[in-house]
């Protein structure tokens, strides 16, 4: 039989483990929760010091040679340097080497970019270049003089042609093959006077412009290119017509939000399939420019007031505004960015936060023909005639 002490200390020595392993538990517990607390905190100040740090200067991280004619222009297309001229274009990377070398002659050039693709033609002509970054995807040969043009991100092009009594909309996919040919007569439809494709090339805006009873009328319609605009004649899937208002420029932040641009307010449109009007924001002044990119749309004013020279309106991807931003920089170019958005010149940049904060005012040491993003944070390439360099905010 069994001693009931010997029972009673055996118990006690069964109580006692299992406290020490509740105990042992608990502290394991407790540095386990001090380690997330104290790798928070840590986490929490450096990206309090990332968000709130202000740079003063840069440093360049790379710098290779470049030759530039006096009379080419660089601009931005995708990651590298689009350089072009009445004689020809050429691409080049972040570190010089030409990506590819076209030649023409064109003397009033039209151009049209979208992301990593550009649309180059001649005013009258009858020839339209299509070449991503890093090649020439199509030659497109019309029969009737080219008036305008727009890209997709994804190479399908609209072209705008011209006829005596008829205007043609021609559309193209990224091989150059016709995939859909529009007539337009002044009498009824208008003139297109704005085109847009959505990035998959799915959609085609147009704002057509056209006078009934001595008043300035103007049509924004839409064309789907797949299984739902087969449904209707033409594609043409909406159209919204106003009076009084003259469309300069149509586009799209997405392929379910398109924008268009009048002269005393502005249209944002919603839907991939078939587009209805999403918003409509009424302008009290003259647009000076507007910039589109990334999902944002940037709508720049005079102000000339106390907060400064110039006032942006900034619309993000729902077509909410997001904020008015003055600036007093003379701009050439401004981009936007996840976080940020750039506004420079030829010796001035600005970088500031989309809720106000400036994170980078200063001057470049180099006359600066183009500025262009990398996929590093606050890295940027920046060109002139003779070089090009990558820096490094610090």
């Amino acid at each position: 039989m069994f001693n009931k002490n010997q029972s009673s200390g055996r118990a006690n020595e069964s109580g006692d483990y299992k406290d020490k392993i509740r105990v042992h538990r608990t502290k394991k517990l407790y540095r386990a929760l001090l380690i997330i607390v104290v790798v928070g905190v840590v986490a929490l100040i450096v990206r309090l010091q990332y968000v709130n740090h202000v740079y003063t200067g840069y440093e360049i991280a790379n710098s290779v040679e470049r030759n530039s004619t006096y009379d080419s222009v660089d601009m931005r297309l995708g990651k590298s340097i689009l350089t072009y001229s009445k004689d020809g274009a050429h691409c080049a990377d972040s570190k010089g080497n030409v990506l590819w070398n076209q030649t023409y002659e064109i003397q009033d050039l039209k151009m049209a970019t979208a992301g990593s693709i550009v649309g180059i033609a001649s005013y009258n002509g009858r020839n339209i270049f299509i070449l991503n970054e890093n090649e020439q995807m199509c030659r497109i040969t019309t029969t009737m003089p080219i008036r305008d043009l727009c890209v997709a991100e994804n190479g399908t092009s609209t072209v705008v042609i011209y006829d005596t009594n008829v205007t043609y909309l021609n559309t193209y996919n990224s091989e150059g093959n016709m995939i859909f040919n529009g007539q337009t007569h002044m009498s009824n439809s208008g003139y297109p006077a704005a085109i847009g494709l959505s990035p998959n090339g799915k959609m085609l805006a147009v704002g057509y412009m056209y006078v009934d009873a001595g008043t300035v009328k103007t049509t924004v319609a839409f064309y789907n290119f797949g299984s739902v605009g087969d449904n209707y004649t033409d594609y043409l899937v909406s159209g919204f017509d106003y009076t009084d208002l003259i469309v300069p420029q149509v586009g799209f932040l997405s392929n379910s939000m398109a924008y268009a641009i009048g002269d005393n307010r502005i249209m944002f449109y919603s839907g991939d399939e078939q587009p209805t009007v999403k918003a409509e924001y009424l302008l009290e002044q003259e647009i000076l420019s507007a910039f589109s990119g990334n999902g944002y749309l940037g709508v720049v004013f005079a102000a000339n007031s106390e907060d400064g020279r110039y006032r942006m309106s900034i619309y993000n991807n729902s077509g909410e505004l997001k904020g008015d931003y003055y600036f007093d920089i003379d701009y050439t170019d401004i981009f936007f960015e996840k976080n940020t958005f750039v506004v420079y010149n030829e010796s001035e940049c600005l970088i500031r936060t989309y809720d106000g904060k400036d994170k980078f005012v200063g001057t470049f040491d180099m006359s600066v023909h183009v500025m262009m993003p990398t996929d590093k944070a606050y890295c940027y390439v920046i060109a002139d005639d003779k070089t090009i360099e990558t820096i490094q905010l610090n």
